[in-house]
């Protein structure tokens, strides 16, 4: 790319929440010529509609990128909820990803990769401070935590340039999972007080989406993100559970009164699982040990290697909560 050739980004899941927001920042951005791909229907001239886990998306990515010529792909399509089969994790998960890859191998001039992958690859039920961005992923609570990292590593395999980042928690305008799922069980009287950890409530790393966008825009163009695996924050770490009780407030949603020891509800999270998968329940287990690990228990990173490489967050967690409380407020 020269000073006046914009870089071409082909962004994958593009339809959904944290690469919708990506594509319409690259949308209105000179430096760039972006182009989309996702599941749902088109909204875009610039996007086409193209589930990576059907049979047929092998021969079309090979169309894709040669008629697009991406400088680089970003990678944001995944099945990110806490809940689904093996196969659907394993499908839109590795199998996507493998897809991408192969394809982008495949091409005449092979692309930066920009893998977006998450911080619950190295989830374990237990507090982790200051977890290094590149740390080796843990066994993983749940079939998405496994199929990120599977995924993590067929990117690593990829002979051309490439980049993982790990966002922790992303919330913001758009958000489908985090916020709206915490509320929701708030309204349904399933979400309880957890008991606190020897160090006091959970404490978390949490990224709002434009930060996690800018980096991601940040990693697709500095030369020193090559080969690298990132945590990607928007530093100043939150009591999760404060921070969600004063959402709370804020939508006049009464407070939860049960008080839950977070190794029991652990072992509740895993026994609800068994029960949905012998019996072949249709929906979401009340509780899985995926979200009792990601709201009970502390994680941190320690993101000073993403912010000496990349820059500090374009927004901060707490000015992120503030905005989006604000929103919730006079929504």
């Amino acid at each position: 790319m020269t000073a006046s050739t914009p870089l071409r980004v082909l962004v994958t899941g593009a339809s959904g929440f944290v690469g919708g927001v990506l594509f319409a920042r690259l949308d209105h951005d000179a430096g760039f010529e972006v182009s989309g791909i996702g599941r749902r229907p088109g909204f875009h001239p610039a996007y086409r509609s193209l589930d990576l886990s059907a049979p047929e998306a092998a021969a079309a990515l090979d169309d894709v990128l040669a008629d697009l010529a991406p400088d680089v792909v970003v990678h944001a399509a995944a099945r990110s909820e806490p809940w689904g089969t093996v196969e659907q994790f394993t499908a839109q998960n590795v199998t996507a990803t493998t897809r991408i890859v192969r394809a982008a191998a495949r091409a005449a001039r092979r692309p930066r990769i920009v893998h977006i992958s998450s911080a619950s690859v190295l989830y374990d039920g237990h507090d982790r401070i200051g977890v290094a961005g590149d740390a080796a992923p843990a066994r993983g609570l749940g079939i998405y935590a496994r199929t990120k990292a599977a995924a993590e590593s067929v990117v690593r395999e990829y002979p051309g340039e490439w980049v993982v980042l790990r966002p922790r928690a992303v919330f913001g305008a758009g958000d489908t999972t985090l916020v709206p799922r915490l509320l929701d069980a708030a309204r349904r009287g399933r979400l309880p007080r957890f008991g606190q950890g020897p160090a006091g409530p959970a404490l978390s790393d949490l990224v709002p989406v434009d930060t996690l966008v800018e980096y991601i825009v940040r990693a697709a163009t500095a030369p020193g993100a090559r080969g690298r695996t990132l945590a990607v924050t928007g530093g100043d770490p939150v009591r999760l559970e404060h921070e969600v009780f004063r959402l709370l407030e804020r939508e006049g949603i009464p407070l939860p009164r049960r008080t839950i020891p977070r190794s029991a509800a652990l072992a509740l999270g895993a026994a609800s699982e068994a029960v949905w998968r012998l019996a072949r329940r249709s929906g979401e287990p009340p509780v899985t040990r995926y979200t009792v690990a990601a709201y009970a228990y502390s994680f941190t990173f320690d993101a000073r290697p993403t912010v000496d490489l990349l820059g500090p967050p374009l927004v901060t967690t707490r000015d992120g909560l503030d905005a989006l409380q604000l929103r919730e407020a006079v929504s």
